[in-house]
Formats: structure tokens, C-alpha cells, sequence
């Protein structure tokens, strides 16, 4: 029998089933593998951008960690998934601080969230957007299945919340349950953060003028009063995106009104300016505007006023009117007639109030309050009208859509109007009291209405496509298109690599299964040695075992 054993056991000290014992299981095991189906989204990295040299946005892009919820994470290795009306400022601050990533997924449906809800959000939005940020931080348009894996995280976490608050579990309950829990890694790719040297900020620029009973001068230039009227158009907010450019879309009304209007009976030159860069980049493209005509051109130096149009319609609680200056206007100059003028037409729309707001320039602020500010320190008459009162409001440069376009469009009616009127009866001097042609003068064919207005809210970057472009050669004369480029050496803006990346969720077991596998590995394998290297005692062990079996039989 103990010959028998020995010719078994001499099968096993061969090469082949020898290390089949010890790697097929092993095999068995890894097999089944921990990372199980990934999930695909489109993501958006926050913006990245420089003013005059400080750092403003999101300054890294590689993501590769292990996601967890607002109240489970700890370290740098552990990226937050959150949605965004869940996270408070302390928390993004701390976030900010320690944590490896950020990965925020936005709101549905933003136009239905509550008062408070919407507020939150701006304050959040306003406090990213004003610091530098070193962790990459991404953005999600919302997903159904990207909502479900946060609340699969958030729900671990409540749950292992409530078990610790009503009685502790045994030592080894928690592990084996920490062992059994599921996780998600996050993986973003197809991002960069390069800087773009060759970036360009367009400024493009048109005028009406006089088609008849014109007097020049001798240089060929008309000798009628000009008006500036500008606006910006933002390409970006706190991520790259289109945004609907309401001021640019009030200028464009304009510009069709008048065009009809200014070319029978010319009292004055309107000129019309959209630059694409606006308060995050400091309205650099204004100031090389300026730095490049402003010696050059007589007129532009000897304008009425300018007119900067900012925030239109943005306003959440009311509709007022805020004319924002950096030095009063004296009596009798034309400045003081128009505020007059946009008081009194105000008031036939729903008696909506105009209020002056003076802010004088701090030049040692490394950003300006509002557009106008750049003419002022030109010693130009200029002012901003805004629906906004105060330079610092969250609405100014939000991605969000408060109202739905069609409240929004009722809003820009109004607004439009009395700009309008304001602008008509100040050129042609029309009364502003009730009596006999002091009522609206775009009336009929040149009636302002939603569906005169909706199509430009669809304007985009001139660098996307020529609709700005196009819009301003039709109605326009002298339409020029100049770009501003940050210098080689001591650039006052810079823009960076934005393109849209692809975030991947695995579903993935904790760290802690990787070292429970290592020691069920490790002792699979001693068990395996110590039975071939003790095989004939076992072998012996077991026959007799079967031997006394039989006898009792």
C-alpha cells in the first residue's frame, strides 16, 4: 500500500499537474474580473484662463482615482463626485484643498429649481470662478446614469451612517462588508490644458451714417455728432460653452432698428462695437480698441457718449434700470439729457424705475468694474446701463439659464424697447411728456417684438462662424474686424486648451478586496504545498480513515 502511495505521490512531484494545482485556481480567480462595465460620459473642464499674469480656473486635467462621495472622501487619492446644488463653498474649498479631482454633474432642468436653489448655485458658481484651482475639475451635463452612480455612493454612504449611529457592529462585520462593497474608479481622457499662444480676442465694429443731407468736412468726414454703442460677447463662463449673449443680441436689435430708421432722416452717427472678451478678461479687447483708434480718430475722441450695454435682462428679483457712471453727469450735458430721457420713457413700461450708480475708478484694482471704465480713463463721457446694480452680482457671468426663453424674451422686449425709444427720442429730440407725438415711435413694421428678437440669440463667436459678421455687413457701413493677441513676452491675457473629454466610470472592488485576495492566494498556496509535500502521511491518514470504515461495516 506504502508502494502504491509513493508511485502516487511521485505524479504530483512531475512538472505539469504540479503547478496546474497551484496556478489554475489562481487563474480561476483573476479571471473574474474586479473592474465589471464602464460607463461613458461627456465631460467639460472648468476654464482655464490668465489676466495680466494671475491665474484664474482649473490648472490640471489627468484624472485617475477612485470616486467617492462629498462625506467618504479623505485624501488626495479620491476624486468627489457630487452634484453641483449639493455642494456648499466650505465644502468646494476643502475640496480644493485635499482632495485629487472634482467631477460635478449640473442640474437638470436649472429654470425649475427653487429661488434659494438658484442662488446657492451662483454663489458656488461666482466663488469657483475667482480663484485658481490646482486639482482638475470637471463638468457633466446632467445623465440619468450619471445621477444613479451618485446616488449609489451617496446611499453607501448614508447607509454606514445610519449603522454607526444606531449600535457599532462587530470588528469583522465591517470588514467583510467593506471587503463585499463596490466601488467606482474615474478615468477622464481626450484633455489637455496647453496654453494658446496664437489666441485672439476679435473686436468688430460698423456705423450708420448719413446717406443724405450729410456735411462733410474736408477730409471727407462727417460733421454729424457721434454715439458709441457697444456690447461683449462671452465664450466662455465658468466652462466652455455657448452662452446666450443677451447684450449682443439688445445691439443687434438696434442695429435692424435703426438701420430702417437712420438712413430718411439722419441727426447723428451711431457706431457699433462687440468685442468677445468681457469682464474675465478685464474687456481687453475694448482697450486695444481704444489704444488702436482712439489717437487716430478725432470723432471717436470727440463722441457724445458711450453707450456699454451689460447684464441685460438678467436680473432675478426685478426689472429696474441701473445707469452705472464713474463720474457724474453736470447738468446740460448730453449724458444728463439721456439719463433724463431713459427715466421718463421708462416709465411708460410698467413704471420701471432708472437709478444712477456712481463708482469711481480704482486703479489699483487688477480688474474693472464695468466696460465704460475703459473710455472713462480715456477721458471719454461713458456709462454702462445694466439691469444689474452692482458690478459684483453672481448673475453677471453665469452659464446658467435662470428663466425660459420665453419669460427671458418678455424680459428683452421691454428692455429693448426702452432703449429703443430712449435712444429715438434723444437723437430727434422728441417730447417726453404725454401730449401729441410723444408716443412710441417703433410702431407697425418696425414693431419690437419676441420673434424680431429670438433670432439673435442664436449669435455666436466670431471664430465659430461669420453670423456677427454677416449681421453687421448687412445693416452696416465700414464693418472691420480687428483682433487682440497677448504679446510674446508679457501677454495681458492668455487662453488655454479646452477641448471636451470623455470621463469613463468602472465599477471596481475596494482596495481592501485586493489585499484580502493577496492572503486567500497565500494561504491557498501553503495549504497546496503542505499537502504535496506531506502526502504520504495524508494519503495514509485517509486510507485508514476508509479502513476502519469498512471493518465497523
Amino acid at each position: 500500500m506504502f508502494e502504491d502511495a509513493d508511485h502516487f505521490a511521485d505524479i504530483f512531484r512531475g512538472g505539469l499537474p504540479y503547478y496546474l494545482l497551484i496556478t489554475l485556481p489562481i487563474l480561476i480567480i483573476c479571471s473574474s474580473n474586479p473592474v465589471l462595465a464602464a460607463s461613458e460620459f461627456g465631460v467639460q473642464r472648468m476654464s482655464q484662463f490668465d489676466v495680466h499674469g494671475t491665474p484664474y480656473g482649473c490648472r490640471a486635467s489627468t484624472l485617475n482615482l477612485e470616486a467617492k462621495s462629498l462625506y467618504t472622501w479623505q485624501t488626495s487619492r479620491h476624486c468627489v463626485v457630487t452634484r453641483f446644488q449639493d455642494m456648499t463653498i466650505d465644502q468646494f474649498r476643502e475640496i480644493r484643498a485635499k482632495a485629487g479631482g472634482l467631477v460635478i454633474l449640473l442640474p437638470e432642468d436649472f429654470a425649475s429649481l427653487s429661488l434659494e436653489e438658484k442662488q446657492h448655485i451662483h454663489m458656488l458658481e461666482q466663488a469657483m470662478m475667482l480663484q485658481e484651482i490646482s486639482i482638475p475639475v470637471y463638468f457633466s451635463r446632467y445623465n440619468p446614469k450619471m445621477n444613479e452612480i451618485i446616488n449609489d455612493v451617496t446611499k453607501t454612504t448614508s447607509a454606514n451612517q445610519k449603522k454607526s449611529s444606531q449600535e457599532r457592529e462587530s470588528a469583522i462585520s465591517e470588514i467583510m462588508g467593506s471587503i463585499s462593497a463596490n466601488g467606482y474608479q474615474i478615468v477622464v481622457s481626450g484633455t489637455g490644458h496647453t496654453a494658446i499662444k496664437q489666441s485672439k480676442i476679435p473686436i468688430i465694429q460698423g456705423e450708420l451714417t448719413p446717406t443724405k443731407h450729410a456735411i462733410k468736412t474736408s477730409d471727407g468726414e462727417s460733421k454729424l455728432p457721434l454715439i458709441i454703442l457697444t456690447a461683449h460677447l462671452d465664450t466662455f463662463g465658468l466652462i466652455n460653452g455657448p452662452l446666450k449673449n443677451v447684450d449682443v443680441t439688445v445691439l443687434l436689435t438696434l442695429v435692424e432698428l435703426f438701420s430702417k430708421l437712420h438712413a430718411s432722416i439722419p441727426k447723428y452717427r451711431l457706431m457699433f462695437l462687440v468685442s468677445e472678451s468681457g469682464s474675465l478678461l478685464n474687456f481687453q479687447g475694448m482697450k486695444k480698441w481704444l489704444d488702436s483708434n482712439l489717437d487716430e480718430n478725432v470723432q471717436i475722441q470727440q463722441a457724445e457718449f458711450v453707450i456699454c450695454l451689460d447684464s441685460i435682462s438678467k436680473a432675478l428679483a426685478n426689472d429696474n434700470i441701473f445707469m452705472h457712471v464713474s463720474k457724474p453727469p453736470k447738468e446740460g450735458t448730453p449724458m444728463n439729457s439721456f439719463y433724463k430721457t431713459l427715466k421718463a420713457v421708462a416709465q411708460r413700461y410698467g413704471n420701471i424705475t432708472v437709478e444712477g450708480v456712481h463708482k469711481k475708478i480704482n486703479l489699483a484694482d487688477t480688474l474693472l468694474a464695468w466696460e465704460h471704465e475703459r473710455f472713462s480713463m480715456k477721458r471719454m463721457p461713458a456709462f454702462t446701463v445694466s439691469n444689474l446694480k452692482s458690478h459684483k452680482d453672481y448673475l453677471r457671468n453665469t452659464i446658467f439659464d435662470d428663466e425660459d426663453e420665453e419669460e427671458q424674451l418678455q424680459k428683452l422686449e421691454t428692455n429693448v424697447k426702452i432703449l429703443a425709444e430712449t435712444l429715438a427720442s434723444y437723437i430727434y429730440n422728441l417730447p417726453l411728456d404725454n401730449s401729441a407725438g410723444s408716443g412710441e415711435i417703433f410702431t407697425g413694421s418696425m414693431a419690437i417684438t419676441k420673434d424680431s428678437i429670438r433670432p439673435w440669440l442664436q449669435v455666436r463667436s466670431s471664430q465659430q462662424n461669420n453670423d456677427l459678421k454677416n449681421a453687421f455687413e448687412k445693416y452696416l457701413k465700414n464693418v472691420k474686424v480687428s483682433f487682440d493677441k497677448p504679446d510674446a513676452r508679457e501677454p495681458d491675457f492668455m487662453l488655454y486648451d479646452e477641448r471636451d473629454g470623455l470621463l469613463n466610470i468602472y465599477n471596481v472592488k475596494p482596495a481592501v478586496f485586493d489585499l484580502f485576495l493577496t492572503f486567500m492566494i497565500v494561504a491557498y498556496l501553503g495549504v497546496i504545498y503542505l499537502a504535496i509535500f506531506h502526502f504520504p502521511k495524508l494519503y495514509t491518514f485517509v486510507c485508514h480513515l476508509t479502513v476502519n470504515k469498512v471493518k465497523v461495516n
